[in-house]
């Protein structure tokens, strides 16, 4: 065979290689979807932060998709169980997981996870940001942030809430405490509605809750505003101080909310759907919307997001140890 021959058939036998590689991917895009809806899973109860943010870009994202999004609410265990449904799920693009920053806390306080945080879980983009709001019940006579400190300083045994052990709501609950130095007894909910009624009703003295949840109750008096749990204000709250301005900048914390796949989904699937949820959050009635719960919408490219959550989960590792957290 001549050296012309020779180059001919490397040629061919390269271009059948990278076109049978790539064959997998462009059918997958071709494909998909088709046919049944999208799930995405939600692991905590509806009326949750991390369950509006995923009811106002799933409904944007099946009509982009031309396809039905259904939201189906997994909670128990932090999270950990919608979670572990998402990454043990079919990879082909019609089970998903919409989950929030306790996403990369979990590994720190289950050891024995039936998944692996980083490993099992593709990181598509993170939907938005959002505060957390430190809420006190009316009742209970809390002027700021400096009396519930000297209260709990005074007295120990304060009985705080959350929406579920490893939830945004719990860690930065934990930052506050760690912060002000003070000692306080965790009751973990299985969702963010249950936490707010006990705070209500007075039977947990004080809760971080997402502030697109509690906004309408802060709104009609019924839960009281101590301070957002950001840096800065939230122009929704324009007279209640960031948790820094009222003394204790290291209590801050960053609830974000995401959209994961399971690891072994196809590139195209997940591009498509980073690209389709960044034109999602950039419409003008999305950006309306999360203005209005006090959202900011964060996308951000798949890779700078998988490893934004490598930080994240070794951050999140340090606060459960500083804290000394476990659970019982």
């Amino acid at each position: 065979m001549s050296t012309l021959q020779d180059r001919r058939l490397a040629l061919q036998t390269l271009a059948a290689t990278v076109t049978g590689a790539a064959w997998p991917a462009a059918m997958a895009q071709a494909d998909w979807p088709k046919g049944g809806a999208i799930k995405l899973i939600v692991p905590f109860t509806a009326g949750s932060g991390t369950d509006v943010l995923a009811r106002t870009v799933g409904e944007k994202l099946g009509s982009a998709l031309g396809t039905q999004v259904v939201i189906e609410n997994k909670p128990g265990a932090g999270g950990t169980l919608g979670a572990a449904l998402v990454a043990k799920a079919p990879a082909d693009g019609y089970t998903l997981l919409v989950h929030s920053s306790g996403h990369v806390v979990n590994p720190a306080l289950y050891p024995k996870l039936p998944y692996d945080t980083l490993k099992d879980l593709a990181g598509i983009t993170p939907l938005a940001s959002l505060p957390n709001v430190l809420v006190v019940p009316p009742s209970n006579g809390i002027k700021d942030v400096a009396d519930l400190v000297a209260r709990a300083k005074a007295k120990p045994g304060m009985f705080y809430a959350s929406a579920g052990n490893g939830s945004a709501t719990h860690m930065n609950a934990e930052k506050f405490r760690v912060a002000a130095g003070i000692s306080a007894q965790h009751v973990p909910f299985r969702g963010t509605p249950e936490a707010m009624t006990e705070t209500i009703a007075g039977r947990t003295d004080w809760f971080f809750a997402p502030l697109v949840s509690a906004l309408p109750l802060i709104k009609d008096g019924k839960l009281q505003a101590l301070a957002v749990g950001t840096a800065a204000r939230s122009p929704v709250l324009p007279n209640v101080p960031s948790i820094a301005e009222a003394g204790l900048p290291n209590a801050a914390y960053t609830f974000w909310v995401g959209l994961f796949a399971p690891a072994r989904t196809p590139r195209a699937i997940i591009d498509r759907l980073h690209d389709e949820v960044a034109r999602v959050l950039a419409l003008p009635d999305v950006k309306e919307r999360l203005d209005k719960l006090g959202a900011n919408a964060m996308p951000m490219a798949q890779q700078a997001f998988e490893k934004y959550l490598d930080e994240e989960t070794t951050s999140a590792a340090q606060l459960v140890q500083a804290a000394g957290i476990k659970l019982e």
